[in-house]
């Protein structure tokens, strides 16, 4: 029987569902639940705060995204125009010109048929004037940058060739050499992104010890697990998220997100992760850094409770807990420096749809084979696998 949803992790799907961006029926897939589990949790909340009259209506949410979606018609509509001047201001405006333009709109992703609106030519004598056709080979490349383009869009513009190979040969079942994808990359000025160091807080003296010694790899889950702490502005303050990773998958399987960093933001997420796995006493160790929510009474009651062991590394050694400065980094670049964020509450949403919908479902990890924290857990304890 699956373990029960976590509170706090309820009230963000029904955030996130709330704010329309995404289907609910996509959010709900995303998330690893039925639709119907999360439309209960809409309907329960909606119960709960007495209803919400000004919440959009199904109506008024399809009207919005018709306008979304003739905006960003417009906005294409305009880049074909503002290409245009810029092309016939240095050309003689002839057919074969203009045709000239549409190519390398075509080039650059936009649609033949558009392109030929908005310019005001015959989409057939365009491909008439294109005159013989390419080799298949350019017609390979062509086909497969537009396949890495929705990877990499798809991606959220994070993911470089490596990870985009992975998706090719591992998603989708492409047989495709990494160079090949390297540099069809390059030229359509698609790269991933980079990471910087996770800025840590202050330290107390350990208050358990040191029972990992670097030593990362374990062959089992609920083994080893790893937390930590990190916060972010917003337009209100800061927002800090807890986390508790399974070092085995590199799953979250438990997070916490507030207002302030308290023993109670690392207590919950903890007990997300009590809750979600279930650890037999005596078998988990629970590495952290020194931050004082960790040393903390509290904190320790709850480890012994639990029947989890502590574990501590070394006072401002960053290898000691390098799975989750990974892990914040790839948060830092992918999602927290990418804008600015008013509100907390916005960039709460946002954190827990990058766990939750991203990162452990979806996300490909270099050190688990290129598959996903879920992918890989799901692998390996499926009875078809060979171990």
């Amino acid at each position: 029987m699956p373990a029960p949803h976590p509170i706090e992790f309820r009230q963000r799907a029904v955030e996130l569902a709330r704010l329309g961006e995404k289907p609910v029926a996509q959010i709900a897939k995303d998330l690893g639940i039925s639709e119907s589990c999360l439309r209960n949790w809409m309907a329960q909340a909606d119960a709960d705060e007495g209803g919400n009259s000004a919440r959009l209506t199904s109506a008024e949410k399809k009207e919005l995204a018709e306008l979304r979606r003739r905006n960003r018609q417009l906005e294409l509509e305009n880049e074909i125009l503002k290409r245009a001047a810029a092309y016939f201001a240095r050309e003689n405006v002839l057919p074969k010109l203009v045709f000239r333009l549409v190519r390398e709109l075509a080039e650059d992703g936009i649609p033949v048929a558009v392109a030929c609106r908005v310019l005001k030519v015959s989409k057939s004598g365009y491909y008439e004037w294109l005159g013989r056709p390419e080799s298949p080979r350019a017609l390979r490349n062509k086909e497969l940058t537009k396949v890495i383009t929705k990877i990499h869009e798809e991606s959220r513009g994070t993911y470089g060739w490596p990870r985009v190979h992975a998706e090719l040969v591992l998603g989708l079942g492409e047989a495709v050499n990494h160079k090949r994808v390297a540099r069809l990359m390059r030229q359509a000025g698609l790269q991933g992104v980079y990471r910087r160091k996770h800025r840590r807080g202050p330290a107390r003296e350990a208050t358990e010890d040191d029972l990992v010694n670097r030593q990362f790899t374990v062959d089992a889950p609920n083994t080893l697990w790893l937390t930590d702490i990190t916060e972010h502005p917003t337009g209100e303050g800061k927002v800090y998220c807890a986390a508790v990773m399974d070092a085995w998958s590199r799953r979250i399987i438990g997070w916490s997100i507030g207002e302030q960093q308290t023993t109670d933001l690392v207590l919950d997420a903890l007990g997300m992760a009590i809750l979600r796995r279930n650890p037999a006493a005596g078998s988990t160790i629970l590495h952290s850094d020194h931050g004082t929510q960790y040393t903390s009474w509290a904190f320790g009651k709850r480890l012994r409770d639990a029947g989890l062991l502590g574990s501590m590394g070394s006072i401002g050694d960053c290898y000691d807990n390098s799975m989750m400065e990974s892990f914040w980094g790839s948060m830092q670049l992918e999602l927290l420096d990418r804008r600015a964020w008013k509100t907390r509450n916005e960039l709460a949403n946002a954190i827990f749809e990058w766990i939750e919908c991203w990162y452990n479902p979806k996300r490909r990890h270099s050190s688990i084979g290129m598959l996903s924290p879920i992918q890989f857990e799901t692998r390996q304890t499926s009875p078809h696998h060979g171990g």
